[in-house]
């Protein structure tokens, strides 16, 4: 490994807050090849964190969080979870980051199943699935419905997709923002796939 590379993985890894002394075979492996896309998702992930116009840096931890939190990772969980705190993000902006993305898996599985079938019977059957957190969100019903929106790209629900993006554009959003999170939300899905 080169030293350039050493040092961006390094850079990355401090980039979300992990330990470097921890195991990551497929970041050593680029390192090792000089792969060029390590320095590349460096730059996205400082970028999609750090420097967006549309999403302030609080909102950008709690989108990374709830990635990290659907893919189940919870040393990202943790380290974004210190770095939102220090941005102010209260326990229970926090607890319904969470709450919002199990609801979300829970809801992509079964409006995916719903809407591969195309049945009659599963599209006319009540969900019987309580959504109550979705009415008054403590994050606010925009962001609320931004999550909403990033989780279920991640999770592939088309019928989802379209519903939150309808949602979060009805609650005074804006193209741009949901372009920001949704690259956000595919750039820390690609991070978790390497570590």
């Amino acid at each position: 490994m080169t030293i350039t590379q050493n040092e961006t993985v390094l850079s990355l890894l401090n980039l979300v807050g992990l330990d470097a002394t921890g195991d990551h075979p497929a970041l050593d492996a680029l390192a090792q090849a000089d792969s060029r896309y390590l320095r590349d998702l460096k730059i996205n992930v400082g970028n999609v964190l750090n420097n967006s116009q549309m999403l302030t840096k609080k909102e950008a931890l709690l989108l990374a969080m709830s990635v990290a939190v659907n893919e189940k990772y919870p040393p990202l969980v943790d380290s974004l979870t210190v770095a939102a705190r220090q941005e102010g993000v209260t326990d229970a902006e926090l607890a319904e980051t969470i709450a919002c993305t199990s609801l979300l898996s829970t809801n992509n599985v079964f409006y995916r199943f719903r809407h591969f079938m195309g049945k009659d019977y599963y599209q006319q059957t009540q969900p019987g699935i309580r959504m109550s957190i979705m009415m008054n969100p403590v994050l606010g019903k925009e962001f609320f419905e931004l999550m909403s929106l990033a989780v279920s790209a991640v999770n592939g629900c088309e019928l989802c997709v379209r519903s939150h993006e309808e949602s979060v554009l009805k609650h005074g959003s804006s193209e741009p923002r949901i372009f920001d999170a949704i690259r956000l939300a595919s750039v820390i899905k690609g991070l978790i796939t390497l570590l």
